[in-house]
């Protein structure tokens, strides 16, 4: 008799124990539905947590269920499940900007403006992603897309503080020069236009040497190089043709000799200085003959206009050629100067190598039967240090 009353006892007790389990089971049925659906309606604006457990409930017990309601849950869920995640995307996206990690700016950037394409915010983002490519070169290709776009919203007035400080002019600088870091480096020509709106808007970039030097190169690299090509291959005498080329040629020299000039003034280093300088002062003796008012230049170049992409002259100045510290870089000269020698400004990886050979270096020989006969050539370097794109992001 114990024996029994001992295995009923047992078998009550587990009956007890089950029944919680059995009454957490939820059938699918009309009542079900419509309660949960309302729990759904009643606290899916003010307690959207409520909501969400609900809906979730909802769809996890009525998987096969075809009516509205599942419908409209579904859509909730959704939303609710991207916005969280969107969220933590957000954070994580902060943490990046706040400790300078220039790759996962990008990473988490493209995810946030891929899961919110129409968030009037986002002009933010295109901008940290436009600029990260200036602190980490590896992106500067990502950073350009992104640079571009920024540009139209800030342009078409989308709010970006406290971005650069708010100023339109700082946040243009920066993104113009990263389209033209990205750009130089397979159409020089096509980058000159891109480095010549980071140096007029009124920024710190304006004051960086590293600008000018990349200026400069692209000017050598671009239409001087090309220029210089289509000269070799035509010219072999002097004539009035032959003049007229050179003294185009010479209008992209002048203007990298004040791009240099640019450079040395701003230059704080002065090891950086002297080898900016003395790169100029051989480009500058090429085209003038001389280094009587070079110095006189490089003092007072900051004081004068950013000299804009010339335009191709069509016959041969009838003006003397006047030295740059005197009256300004001619636009051309009347095809007497000689060009033996090249300047040559080369940017690799976001910092510039500047130099010159000499007269006599093979690469400079450059003989002709009348007349001079210009070439670019190859240089040794300096590196000035790279200015970082600071910006806060709010």
């Amino acid at each position: 008799m114990r024996r029994t009353i001992k295995l009923v006892t047992i078998a009550a007790m587990l009956a007890v124990f089950a029944a919680p389990a059995l009454a957490q089971s939820k059938e699918c049925n009309d009542e079900f539905k419509s309660a949960t659906y309302q729990k759904w309606y009643d606290n899916r604006k003010d307690h959207q947590d409520v909501a969400y457990e609900a809906a979730k409930e909802y769809l996890a017990t009525c998987p096969d269920d075809d009516s509205p309601y599942k419908t409209a849950l579904k859509k909730f869920k959704d939303a609710y499940d991207a916005i969280t995640a969107g969220a933590t995307t957000a954070k994580q996206f902060d943490d990046a900007v706040k400790n300078g990690k220039y790759a996962e700016q990008v990473r988490l950037g493209k995810l946030l403006l891929a899961s919110d394409p129409d968030n009037v915010n986002n002009v933010k983002i295109y901008i940290i992603l436009g600029v990260a490519g200036l602190n980490d070169p590896s992106l500067l290709s990502d950073s350009a897309q992104y640079a571009t776009k920024a540009i139209q919203m800030i342009e078409g007035g989308k709010p970006f503080a406290p971005l650069f400080d708010g100023s339109k002019d700082k946040a243009l600088a920066q993104l113009n020069y990263v389209i033209a870091k990205t750009t130089v480096k397979n159409d020089p020509t096509a980058a000159i236009p891109y480095f010549f709106k980071a140096a007029k808007f009124e920024s710190d970039r304006k004051k960086d040497p590293q600008l000018y030097l990349d200026l400069a190169a692209a000017y050598n690299n671009g239409p001087r190089a090309k220029l210089t090509e289509e000269y070799k291959a035509k010219y072999t005498v002097e004539s009035p043709e032959s003049k007229l080329a050179l003294a185009n040629i010479n209008q992209f020299i002048d203007r990298q000799i004040d791009a240099m000039a640019r450079a040395a003034a701003l230059a704080s280093n002065a090891a950086d200085k002297k080898i900016i300088m003395d790169a100029l002062t051989d480009l500058y003796k090429d085209r003038y003959s001389k280094s009587d008012g070079l110095n006189e230049l490089v003092a007072g170049i900051l004081q004068k206009p950013l000299p804009e992409f010339p335009t191709p002259l069509t016959s041969l100045p009838t003006t003397p050629v006047s030295t740059p510290a005197s009256s300004g870089l001619p636009s051309g000269t009347n095809g007497t100067t000689s060009s033996k020698t090249s300047t040559n400004v080369q940017s690799t990886n976001g910092q510039n190598k500047t130099g010159a050979t000499g007269a006599t270096g093979a690469q400079n020989s450059n003989k002709t039967t009348s007349g001079p006969k210009p070439s670019p050539s190859p240089t040794p370097g300096v590196k000035p240090k790279p200015r970082r794109a600071n910006h806060r992001r709010g």
